[in-house]
C-alpha cells in the first residue's frame, strides 16, 4: 500500500512542507514520485518516518537523527531499544505520579506526608562512608548541610532534575547517538553543570573538576550500582565515553 503526503502529513501531526524538506536534505525520501508530481510513501518509508520523529521527540537535532539512521541500520533492534526506554520512563511515571497521589491524598485528609514515598526513596545518607572514602568528611559534611537547607519543594525540584537527566541519558544512548557528538556532548555538558552544584564535591572546584568527571565516568560505567541509573551497562559506557569526551575536551 502506498499513501500520500497529505494522508501522511494527517496521520503523523506533521506537514507536507515538513516531509519535502525531509526528502530534500535526504533524511527520508519517498518510495515513488507520481506523474502529477505528488510524493507516495510506502511501508518501508513510513516506518523510517515512525524512527525520525521518535528521535525528534528526544530532542535531536535532524543531522543528528540522520547519522544514527545511517549507523544503526537493524530497525527492528533499533525500535525494540526505543521501546525499551519508553517501558523504563512509563516505569518512571508511574512512580511519579503515585509519589504525587500519596502527597495530595495527605493534603486533603491533612494526614502525615511520608517522606520516603514523596521522594520516591531518595535516600541522601545511603552512600556517607563510600563518599567520606573517596572525599573526605568534610566533602560529606558540606554537601549535607546544603541538602538539609533545601526545603521539600527544592528537594523534589533536585530530585525531578536528576531523574529527567538519567531519563535523557538513557533515551540519547538508546537512539544510537555517537557519545563524542553534538547532542551527547550537550546533555554532557548539562552534566557537568548538575554535579558543580553540589558543595563539596571536587566537581564544584574547577581545578579538580576534570579530573573527577573523567574518574566518576569510569566509576558509572564499573560499578553496577551506578549503571543501573542509566539503563544498565551499555547505557552506562555511552555516559563514560561522553563525559570522558567532554572532561578532555572542554574542562
Amino acid at each position: 500500500m502506498e499513501f500520500s503526503i497529505q494522508e501522511v502529513a494527517r496521520a503523523t501531526g506533521t506537514t507536507s512542507r515538513t516531509l519535502r524538506h525531509y526528502d530534500a536534505i535526504g533524511l527520508l525520501r519517498p518510495a515513488r514520485i507520481g506523474d502529477n508530481g505528488y510524493r507516495y510513501y510506502d511501508r518501508d518509508s513510513l516506518v523510517r518516518l515512525q524512527r525520525i520523529l521518535l528521535l525528534r521527540e528526544l530532542g535531536l537535532s535532524l543531522p543528528v537523527i540522520a547519522d544514527v539512521l545511517a549507523r544503526q541500520t537493524d530497525t527492528a533492534s533499533a525500535l525494540r531499544t526505543h521501546v525499551d526506554w519508553l517501558r523504563e520512563e512509563q516505569d518512571r511515571i508511574r512512580r511519579r505520579i503515585g509519589s504525587i497521589e500519596h502527597t495530595l491524598a495527605a493534603l486533603d485528609h491533612e494526614g502525615d506526608i511520608t517522606m520516603e514515598t514523596m521522594f520516591d526513596g531518595f535516600d541522601h545518607t545511603e552512600h556517607r562512608e563510600e563518599v567520606e572514602r573517596r572525599w573526605g568528611a568534610d566533602a560529606y559534611a558540606r554537601s549535607t548541610q546544603w541538602w538539609e537547607a533545601k526545603s521539600p519543594t527544592e528537594r523534589a525540584e533536585w530530585q525531578r532534575r536528576l531523574q529527567a537527566l538519567n531519563a535523557d541519558w538513557i533515551a540519547l544512548a538508546g537512539s544510537g547517538a555517537d557519545p563524542h557528538g553534538e547532542a551527547a556532548q550537550a546533555l554532557a555538558e548539562r552534566h557537568v553543570a548538575w554535579l558543580a552544584g553540589i558543595p563539596g564535591t571536587p566537581a564544584a572546584d574547577p581545578s579538580t573538576r576534570a579530573a573527577y568527571v573523567t574518574g566518576l565516568a569510569t566509576m558509572y560505567a564499573a560499578d553496577p550500582r551506578f549503571a543501573a541509573n542509566y539503563g544498565g551497562e551499555t547505557g552506562a559506557g555511552f555516559v563514560r565515553d561522553a563525559l570522558t569526551r567532554y572532561a578532555r575536551e572542554r574542562l
